[in-house]
């Protein structure tokens, strides 16, 4: 099994505490004959009078290492694989980028991710990992 993120509990409290359930910790998913990714969390959330769930997949990044660039390559690499075999496996299940408040105030308003979260679609939850509290949704 793959580490954990340093923050991964603090997520996964911020979604519990904004009426997520955790169905996946982690959502294993193979994809053809030999591979299989691991995305941190899985979660879901009852819609409306309908009872509609919204089915999400959150993987998890802290941002910590002295190269806020290339943690990003990492993180964008893992995400276009992930979307990928949700696309394939569980289609109705969206796909969220998990970055810490410090690293989206700072990075992520420079020219080269936000050109890239443009282009690639990426969908981020930003999150507070000291309140332990999501702070917006991006997609």
């Amino acid at each position: 099994m793959a580490a954990k993120d340093k923050f991964h509990e603090a997520v996964k409290t911020a979604l519990i505490k904004e009426n997520w359930t955790i169905t996946h910790d982690p959502l294993n998913l193979k994809f053809g004959e030999y591979d299989q990714v691991q995305i941190d969390l899985g979660a879901e959330q009852v819609l409306g009078a309908e009872k509609d769930n919204q089915k999400i997949a959150v993987e998890i990044k802290s941002f910590l290492n002295d190269s806020a660039l290339s943690d990003f390559h990492l993180a964008l690499g893992q995400f276009l694989n992930y979307r990928l075999v949700l696309e394939t496996t569980e289609p109705n299940r969206t796909l969220f980028l998990a970055v810490p408040l410090y690293a989206y105030q700072s990075f992520f308003k420079r020219d080269l991710p936000k050109a890239a979260i443009k282009q690639y679609q990426l969908n981020l939850i930003v999150y507070d990992p000291i309140k332990e509290m999501l702070v917006e949704w991006i997609n």
